[in-house]
């Protein structure tokens, strides 16, 4: 974990030190990203070989409201930093915070590591990247560059994708090879006795199996209101970036509310029946969100629509990380805390993927029939259009500010508060399946 805390922060020291190169600061997010994604299940490996007992239920707790918190102190923070000083600082910030971890690691956290772990599996982590990177590649990238047929060029670096077909089905197809291979492989270290990056075992441990279907599924609803919000809060109301992360700090209070409640409740009631409770909140604070949105809405009823949504997060998140590892061997403690972090980063691609598909294929098909409605030509209509649903909404302001497509503006704000309201409830229904994907759980303690 201090490896990765390295990388992290040299990461951040770089992009936030980049004065304008666009391909160094993508190198500098992903060497950053990459030390991320390997701390976040360093650390839930850590809580599931430390805690027992009570205390277990408490530490998943705190750590599932600090990460549903998080997420909503991050843009009030950025939007912040961003406002009053310099957008290096969203990186710079990692910094002094990531040196501060550093120190608190080296002095408070016992090691952890097995004497026999063995070599690591190096064909199954390239087999892994390979898999989980196509298939990300694919879900985000597929409404820009077609799922089937090439719609707009696909460059690296000098390179220009040359063939009609989107290299978004070749990504997929990519995927389930890497996947039928990462599967032989596993299964043949593992009957070797040789150490294997997953070890098919876990699958037959049935809350480990169920739980981690749970969680893919309830990612996919979880980040419907991080992903469409922000962009209808600026654009639609009007909101610049730090108002913006105020009105999301409601969501960050109700996961910390959570964690008290779900700290207070461990040992006495069933861990399932609070992850059943905190998707039922999150069911109804998504839903109370989609029926506030519209382009005159009164914003501060959103305040406590994200509460009740915060405090479900911070309910479902911690409690269904701890029944998921709960039979988890402690030897094994690495590859459940990282298969489930994995399942919840591909339930959040395919979340980010369709909801963003219905936000502006909603919002483009609506505000299309508005100007249609109005009598605008085809070629004014389909170019308002594009400009809208290509900026993510940041072209109203300046349909708006002339006097000539004011109407089209209003026609805009309309259709795009239509597109968040249908994504939050296209949430909603995804964490209402999540809710049903807990009933093989049954009552684990």
């Amino acid at each position: 974990i201090l490896l990765t805390g390295v990388v992290l922060f040299a990461g951040a020291s770089v992009a936030a030190g980049l004065a304008g190169s666009g391909d160094l600061l993508i190198a500098a997010r992903l060497v950053q990203g990459v030390g991320g994604a390997m701390m976040l299940p360093s650390t839930l490996s850590l809580l599931n070989a430390t805690f027992r007992g009570r205390e277990r239920g408490i530490a998943f707790a705190v750590w599932g409201s600090t990460i549903g918190g998080m997420a909503a102190v991050g843009p009030l923070l950025g939007g912040w930093l961003t406002t009053d000083f310099s957008w290096r600082w969203a990186f710079g910030i990692n910094v002094p915070l990531g040196i501060l971890i550093f120190v608190g690691v080296l002095l408070t956290v016992a090691e952890s590591r097995e004497d026999a772990a063995g070599r690591v599996d190096v064909v199954g982590a390239v087999l892994s990247v390979l898999l989980f990177g196509t298939l990300v590649f694919g879900l985000i990238e597929g409404r820009t560059l077609g799922w089937w047929q090439a719609d707009g060029d696909f460059t690296i670096g000098s390179w220009t994708w040359p063939w009609s077909i989107s290299p978004v089905p070749i990504a997929f197809a990519v995927t389930i090879v890497a996947l039928v291979l990462f599967v032989l492989w596993a299964r043949h270290r593992s009957r070797a006795g040789r150490a294997t990056l997953l070890d098919p075992k876990l699958f037959s441990i049935s809350t480990f199996r169920s739980g981690n279907l749970a969680a893919l599924v309830v990612a996919l609803g979880e980040f419907g209101i991080i992903l469409s919000l922000p962009i209808w809060l600026q654009f639609v109301l009007g909101f610049d970036a730090l108002q913006t992360g105020l009105v999301l700090i409601a969501l960050a209070v109700g996961s910390f509310v959570a964690s008290g409640f779900a700290g207070a409740s461990s040992g006495k009631v069933s861990p399932v029946l609070i992850v059943r409770l905190g998707l039922v909140a999150e069911i109804v604070g998504i839903a109370w969100v989609g029926l506030v949105v519209g382009p005159d809405a009164a914003w501060g009823w959103l305040l406590p629509a994200l509460f009740v949504y915060g405090f479900g997060v911070g309910l479902a998140t911690a409690q269904l990380t701890g029944v998921i590892l709960q039979d988890v061997p402690v030897q094994l403690s690495g590859q459940g805390s990282g298969t489930q972090s994995t399942a919840r980063q591909v339930g959040s691609a395919l979340g980010i993927a369709i909801l963003g598909t219905v936000l502006f294929s909603s919002t483009a098909g609506i505000l299309s029939s508005s100007l249609d409605d109005r009598g605008v030509p085809a070629a004014e209509r389909d170019q308002i259009v594009s400009a809208v649903v290509d900026s993510a909404g940041a072209a109203i302001a300046g349909l708006e500010q002339n006097p000539q497509t004011a109407d089209a503006a209003a026609d805009a704000k309309a259709a795009f508060s239509d597109g968040t309201r249908l994504s939050a409830f296209t949430a909603a229904g995804f964490l209402a399946v999540g809710l049903l994907a807990t009933i093989p759980l049954g009552r684990a303690s």
